[in-house]
């Protein structure tokens, strides 16, 4: 693997493709194009300290643009396509399922479509040698209804949300063009992600930035929903291990080992901000005491949990963070980045009001 590659990364400014191109760009000698759409959920802040590469190439594409995509493809010359670009905000998917069937489901197609064609006009060794990847979620699995079963790669699909029914299309559409094609792809299905740059809407970055500014800590429902939790970092590590040696064909779950409630997640994250900021707001003694209790969402699942025995037997993979010291991690990040959730949070506010 000395020899560079190119690797072609769609939703590469995004939470989990930012942290995937920063482990690239500092871990091995490739080459990165970083392939956007710069929705209010893709930031190029969250690529500060990598974009100066000379391996590092950012290109403002839509996935759903067929022609730009064509394009990108005949100049770069890709070794590997990791897709990651999708809208992935549940709640959003049910006020809103019309872009995420375009992007998840359409703007797949449009890739799968160039890569066929770019990959079946590549000469060997390169051809045999391409691969795509795509990233999906454990969500596309459903609900879990007992306390020790898991998610395994053979798992039926039974998506409960907009968002996961859309992934879970992307999905078969990517087993298809393998089948039919014979398009060399694997497969990686995560459960929930966290970490450094992690979208202010979602749970974990949200309760930290609303308990700093003494606003409610919102739980849906009774806050006893289980996720399994997985370090971003880690999974940028495993997702390099799957596209560079997994097999043709093959799926790969990804987790964390880290099954929690949502409102175990928040109760560490008070107890953690507790030890790390010594001045509360609004005299709080405890931003415990912020956590309140709402409406649960439409459709919510109850349990994920994912049996990543698969990659770590087959690549060797395990993650390297417990949910312990992830977290304490991502607090401390929180708390040392303030500018870069301030201006995420800007661009999210002129988002909803229709500005950008």
């Amino acid at each position: 693997m000395s020899t560079m590659k190119t690797i072609l990364i769609t939703g590469g400014a995004g939470f989990i493709g930012s942290n995937l191109i920063r482990h690239l760009i500092l871990n091995t000698p490739h080459r990165v194009i970083n392939v956007d759409k710069l929705t209010y959920a893709g930031n190029l802040l969250s690529l500060a300290d990598v974009s100066d590469s000379e391996r590092y190439h950012f290109h403002q594409v839509d996935i759903c643009d067929h022609s730009a995509v064509s394009t990108l493809f005949s100049q770069s010359q890709p070794d590997y396509v990791m897709h990651l670009a999708a809208e992935s905000h549940v709640d959003r998917s049910i006020d809103g399922p019309a872009e995420f069937i375009q992007t998840n489901i359409v703007g797949t197609f449009i890739l799968l479509d160039i890569a066929r064609q770019y990959w079946g006009e590549l000469p060997e060794p390169k051809k045999s040698q391409f691969r795509f990847h795509h990233i999906s979620t454990d969500e596309v699995y459903g609900d879990l209804h007992g306390t020790d079963d898991l998610f395994t790669e053979d798992t039926p699909y039974q998506p409960s949300s907009p968002y996961s029914a859309s992934k879970a299309s992307s999905d078969h559409l990517v087993r298809a063009w393998n089948r039919t094609y014979a398009l060399p792809v694997v497969i990686t299905n995560c459960s929930n992600n966290y970490g450094p740059y992690h979208y202010p809407e979602k749970l974990i970055p949200l309760v930290i930035l609303n308990a700093l500014e003494g606003k409610p800590l919102p739980i849906y429902g009774d806050g006893q929903q289980i996720r399994d939790w997985l370090y971003v970092e880690d999974h940028a590590a495993a997702l390099w291990q799957v596209v560079s040696k997994g097999d043709v064909g093959e799926t790969y779950n990804i987790g964390g080992h880290n099954e929690k409630t949502n409102l175990q997640v928040v109760e560490q994250i008070c107890a953690i901000l507790d030890e790390l900021v010594a001045i509360k707001p609004d005299g709080l003694t405890s931003f415990k005491q912020l956590i309140t209790f709402v409406k649960d969402r439409p459709g919510h699942d109850r349990r994920y949990a994912i049996d990543a025995s698969k990659i770590e037997e087959k690549l060797g993979w395990t993650p390297s963070e417990s949910f312990e010291t992830g977290l304490y991690k991502t607090v401390k990040w929180y708390l040392a980045n303030q500018q870069w959730c301030e201006l995420i949070q800007d661009s999210l506010a002129r988002h909803r009001r229709g500005d950008a």
